[in-house]
């Protein structure tokens, strides 16, 4: 198997692009590649895109993995006092502002996370070890493309965030995936949410909003058994969880991560209630060799079997509970394409 490239965060680029701003003050010319050691302790040597008078940028590189920045521009321009001073951080053109508590920057800051200022202020350090610094990072474009990005739930507004922790990308990391997850879910328990409504994606957040307007909903993506366990720790202590059939009859068999490589069991956990309720062998058939729980609800539907859903709301219920050792309530909800109740725990109205 090739082997796969890995690349360099938004934050590696910012300090690259902020080390180069302090050398062009310095020495009088941009240069055309400066090199820093990343906090995994690679090296990093980026080309340095100059414009107008020290502000400097870096083209990001995200190797082999799907990052949404990568071939952005990062830019850093750094406005050096002649006084003794801090090393501050301002949020340019498509960088967000932090609007809601429980981040790890605190409401009305730049987003770029504190590793990204610590390798930025070292940067800058290098260059001006004692005198006062505003650092302005921007990402052009940044406004647009953080919309598909979870910064609109965290409450990070005007743009994007600037990351990263080692200073590398890692192609397809789940890591990254499970940070921005978990970022949510404490931001929410850091501001005194302790009844929380757990859903997959875009969909399912849709459907339960309409059923639980005031509820905290908090999007788990496949992580739903890595979300429970995140949820214990952080002291939650009810979830509502609901979605499509697709991913709640897996969680009703036990499977605590729902995407379709890691597992299914979706027709073998509908089967099995259904034959507790005493169906038919044509419709544990008919359902067994269904493609899509979209069109094993159509057989069951027809048969007059509907109250499986409950059933295996039921079950997920109990898995769920399990897997946190009984020490959050939890309920379940199974909603349909267009947002219906299929099915659903006792406590879930």
């Amino acid at each position: 198997m090739k082997k796969l490239r890995e690349g360099f965060t938004t934050g590696s680029c910012a300090a690259a692009a902020a080390l180069a701003s302090c050398l062009w003050q310095r020495d009088g010319f941009c240069p055309e590649r400066v090199e820093l050691v990343v906090p995994e302790g690679r090296s990093y040597a980026p080309e340095i895109v100059p414009h107008e008078p020290y502000r400097c940028g870096v083209i990001k590189f995200s190797g082999d993995d799907p990052d949404i920045t990568n071939g952005m521009e990062i830019t850093a321009e750094v406005s050096v006092s002649d006084s003794p001073g801090p090393v501050t951080f301002l949020a340019g053109e498509g960088v967000g502002t932090v609007t809601e508590p429980g981040l790890k920057i605190p409401v009305g800051g730049a987003a770029i996370n504190p590793v990204p200022r610590q390798m930025i202020e070292d940067a800058v350090r290098r260059v001006f070890p004692e005198n006062g610094a505003a650092v302005t990072v921007s990402i052009p474009g940044g406004r647009e493309t953080a919309k598909k990005t979870f910064n609109p739930r965290l409450g990070i507004v005007g743009g994007l965030s600037v990351l990263g922790t080692s200073g590398i990308v890692r192609p397809m990391s789940l890591e990254a995936l499970r940070d921005s997850l978990y970022a949510e879910l404490k931001m929410r328990a850091e501001q005194g949410r302790r009844d929380l409504i757990f859903t997959f994606g875009n969909q399912g957040e849709t459907a339960l909003r309409a059923l639980y307007p005031e509820g905290c909903i908090v999007q788990v993506s496949n992580e739903i058994g890595f979300m429970l366990d995140s949820a214990r720790e952080l002291g939650v202590e009810h979830i509502l969880l609901g979605g499509h059939p697709g991913k709640m009859t897996k969680i009703a068999a036990g499977v605590m991560q729902t995407h379709s490589h890691t597992g299914d069991a979706r027709r073998e956990a509908i089967v099995t209630h259904l034959a507790l309720m005493g169906a038919d062998g044509e419709l544990m058939r008919n359902v067994y060799s269904s493609v899509t729980t979209d069109t094993a609800a159509e057989f069951i539907k027809s048969a007059g079997f509907d109250g499986v859903w409950d059933r295996l709301a039921q079950a997920a219920k109990r898995y769920c509970e399990a897997r946190v050792r009984h020490e959050i309530v939890i309920d379940t909800v199974i909603t349909d394409g267009s947002g219906a109740v299929m099915g659903r725990s006792g406590r879930s109205e």
